[in-house]
């Protein structure tokens, strides 16, 4: 099938690595082909860094913490540089949605409403320089060792940074880690996926033309083995990172050998709890359609959904209809409502579990195949399994796929049970038109958000997980205290 879109590649250095304040060759020849997810052939190359060009990038973010001046300007400051990458972003916004489908496989349509959300990210980290308490007074107790006086709450920046970013969503999960980074006085390294580097050249472009100080942030692209070098690095105070709770788990162990701080967002196996009184249409074209996005490749994903045993052949024959009767296609087609997976190995994976649920007996209801009329691409059918046992593997290990399991419960207090028995706990939602009967079991989820009716997330007031889902939070006032130390200052008096 031919791809509707002219496979442009809207950025000007994609040979070399930001660095410093200046586009640095690499020092080896070593390129890592990105893949068009739809037609599978090479969209562009970049370099893959070596450990020479990661310790250059190290060196040079270091310099700028200890040395440069971005930690010595005023918060104010530091949130103007923010609103002028937020206008160059937005003024950008076409090349980043002709990008982003082709690497991760999310619908052009969507690539284009979300837009106007990553520059509202640098705009609100910005807006937090005029009234976050970055520096609050306080009465020391005469009584203690402070012995009254005068006394200061500081909140500093952490320093170096390593930002790990993932494949699926790239450039706000970049201005999660960078936005509040920058407002506190840090200085960052951003290591994007090899798979998905555009969003990284991309805001290093738009850095480089506001004039961002040298040093302050660095794009390199790397494997796993230089990423660790980043993560075992002592000039890096702290690393960021997005992806699969395995590589956290490695990763949380290194900073913790050497008492780094850290903020891991991990995986999901997320559950949809179908109380008694919900409209089991409308739950299902809701969780149907929000699997659509990213064709699944979300850790948030609501993949479990939990219903009452009396209504679940209903909910399962409804939810087939509705995920049966996606368009699956062309992500630049305006009539595509999802796209490909964006590599081989996803497919792959996604396959995988597809046989797995098969083999343990739970019964596919729709989907399981390719789509007969695409004939290239990376693309997987709509799936939906009914009657799974929570225990199965397709209910317990995430897929990161269109892949849905519909599980049966005995009553609210079972379907609880169910939704928790599980390693993660990134997200949920309760499905009901009682609002205080959806509060009472969120209230008993053990998940980072929940939403009512659907899936809901605010990355304007925080979002992490419980459980192995995570640590730490991204979003909201909560995103940016990863990135403060507290000091505390006791004066003989007021300055």
């Amino acid at each position: 099938m031919s791809i509707t879109a002219e496979p442009v590649v809207p950025l000007s250095n994609t040979d070399k690595f930001f660095i410093g304040g200046d586009w640095v060759k690499p020092t080896s020849d070593a390129v890592l082909d990105v893949i068009d997810s739809a037609s599978e052939q090479v969209y562009y190359r970049v370099p893959e860094a070596q450990p020479a060009d990661m310790d250059l990038a190290i060196g040079a973010a270091h310099r700028a913490f200890h040395t440069g001046p971005w930690p010595r300007m005023t918060h104010a400051e530091r949130a103007g540089y923010l609103r002028s990458m937020a206008d160059a972003l937005q003024s950008r916004a076409s090349d980043y949605s002709a990008m982003w489908p082709r690497e991760s496989g999310v619908v052009h349509a969507y690539a284009r409403a979300s837009e106007a959300g990553s520059a509202d990210t640098l705009r609100y980290y910005a807006g937090l320089a005029d009234d976050y308490p970055f520096e609050e007074p306080f009465s020391p107790s005469a009584t203690s060792l402070a012995g009254g006086g005068f006394g200061l709450l500081v909140r500093e920046p952490v320093g170096v940074v390593g930002a790990i970013i993932p494949w699926n969503a790239p450039l706000p999960l970049i201005l999660y880690k960078v936005a509040p980074a920058l407002l506190a006085g840090c200085t960052v390294i951003v290591k994007v996926s090899p798979e998905a580097p555009g969003a990284g050249y991309l805001i290093a472009e738009i850095a480089e033309e506001v004039g961002l100080p040298g040093g302050v942030l660095n794009v390199i692209t790397a494997d796993r083995e230089v990423s660790e070098l980043m993560v075992r690095d002592h000039r890096v105070d702290k690393i960021a990172f997005t992806g699969s709770t395995a590589a956290g788990r490695k990763i949380g162990a290194i900073c913790g050998e050497r008492i780094a701080r850290f903020t891991l967002e991990l995986g999901g196996k997320s559950a949809a709890v179908i109380l008694d009184d919900a409209d089991i249409n409308v739950a299902a074209m809701t969780l149907a359609g929000a699997e659509c996005f990213l064709s699944g490749q979300v850790c948030a994903s609501l993949t479990r959904i939990v219903v009452p045993r009396q209504r679940h052949d209903e909910f399962a024959d409804a939810l087939a209809a509705a995920f049966s009767a996606v368009q699956v296609g062309d992500p630049f087609d305006a009539a595509t409502q999802m796209g490909p997976l964006a590599m081989e190995r996803q497919r792959d994976r996604v396959e995988h579990y597809i046989a797995k649920g098969i083999e343990q007996g739970a019964t596919l209801v729709t989907g399981g195949g390719r789509p007969k009329h695409l004939d290239r691409g990376y693309y997987i059918e709509p799936t939906v399994f009914a009657g799974v046992d929570n225990k199965h593997v397709i209910a317990q290990e995430e897929i990161f796929g269109p892949v849905l399991s519909v599980i049966p419960a005995d009553n609210d207090e079972h379907a609880v049970d169910i939704a928790n028995d599980t390693i993660y706990g990134l997200n949920a939602a309760v499905f009901t038109p009682d609002a205080a009967r959806a509060r009472e079991v969120a209230g008993r989820l053990r998940s980072g958000t929940v939403g009512h009716n659907g899936m809901r997330i605010d990355f304007d007031s925080a979002f992490g997980g419980f459980k192995q889902s995570g640590i730490g939070r991204e979003g909201g006032r909560e995103g940016l205290l990863p990135y403060l130390e507290t000091k505390t200052v006791l004066l003989d008096t007021a300055p």
